[in-house]
C-alpha cells in the first residue's frame, strides 16, 4: 500500500505564536512528528506549509516540502480535509503515481510513535472493507455519562446519564475521543471529503502519547510529559 504522509503546518497560529517551530524538549515542535514519520513505513513524508521558516525547519529535519500551500488553504477558516486533498493531488502530479491512502500527522500531537504509525497501517491493510484508521484515547474520568447541562444555574442530567449519581467508572461503557495524532484514510474517502469514510477502525493510544497542543498551557503540559516519558526518545 502506497501511503503519503502529510504534515500540515501553517504559519499563522493565533493561540501560540510560531507554534509549529516553537521548541519542545529542545527541538522544534514539528521535528518530533517528522522524525517519527521518517522512521515509519510511510511511502513518503511531506510538509504542507505556507511559511518560509517552517519550510526551512522541516527540510533541516529531513522532510520534503515540494510545494507551498496556497494562501486560501492557510487561513483560520481553511478546512483540514481540503489541505489534505490538495496535497494528495499535487503529490500525485509531482510523483506520477496514485497513492492508496494518506496519513495526516498534525505537528500539535508530537508524541505519537513509530509504532503508532506502523500499527495504524497494519490495521488498514488487515481489513479490506475499512476506509480509515483514526487514533483515539480513553476519556477515563471525563465520561459523557457524567456530564451535565446547566439551566438557570441548575444541573440537568442528559439522556445518556449514569445509572446512578457518581456511578463507578468501571461500570460505564468505555468511551474514546479522537486525539488528533493519526488520520489514515484511503484515497477515495479523502476525495469524497471524509477522513472517516464508511468504516473506520480505532487505533487506541495511551494518554501520554495523546497530548494535543493548542494553547500555552498545553505546551507547558507537553514539556512536563516530554521530560517525564520521552526525554530519551519519542520515535520508537
Amino acid at each position: 500500500m502506497k501511503i503519503l504522509g502529510i504534515i500540515p503546518a501553517r504559519g499563522g497560529s493565533k493561540g501560540v505564536l510560531g507554534k509549529n517551530i516553537k521548541l519542545l524538549g529542545g527541538e522544534p515542535l514539528i521535528t518530533h512528528t517528522i522524525k517519527a514519520a521518517l522512521k515509519s513505513n510511510l511511502t513518503k513524508v511531506i510538509v504542507s506549509t505556507d511559511d518560509d521558516d517552517i519550510e526551512k525547519v522541516a527540510m533541516e529535519a529531513g522532510a520534503e516540502v515540494p510545494f507551498k500551500r496556497p494562501a486560501d488553504l492557510a487561513s483560520d477558516t481553511a478546512k483540514s480535509i481540503d489541505v489534505a486533498k490538495q496535497a494528495l493531488l499535487e503529490m500525485e502530479k509531482i510523483d506520477g503515481i496514485v497513492y492508496d491512502a494518506i496519513m495526516l500527522l498534525q505537528p500539535t500531537a508530537p508524541f505519537r510513535s513509530v509504532y503508532d504509525i506502523n500499527k495504524s497501517i497494519e490495521l488498514l491493510e488487515s481489513d479490506k472493507d475499512a476506509d480509515s484508521v483514526i487514533s483515539v484515547v480513553d476519556v477515563e474520568g471525563h465520561h459523557p455519562a457524567r456530564m451535565k447541562y446547566i439551566e438557570n444555574g441548575v444541573l440537568i442530567d442528559p439522556p445518556f446519564k449514569e445509572a446512578y449519581e457518581n456511578q463507578n467508572r468501571q461500570e460505564l461503557t468505555p468511551m474514546f475521543i479522537r486525539n488528533g495524532a493519526i488520520y489514515l484514510t484511503k484515497r477515495e474517502s479523502i476525495l469524497a471529503d471524509s477522513y472517516k469514510g464508511r468504516k473506520s477502525l480505532a487505533l487506541i493510544m495511551p494518554l501520554e502519547n495523546s497530548i494535543n497542543i493548542d494553547t500555552i498551557r498545553d505546551f507547558e503540559n507537553a514539556e512536563w510529559v516530554y521530560n517525564k516519558y520521552f526525554s530519551e526518545s519519542i520515535t520508537s
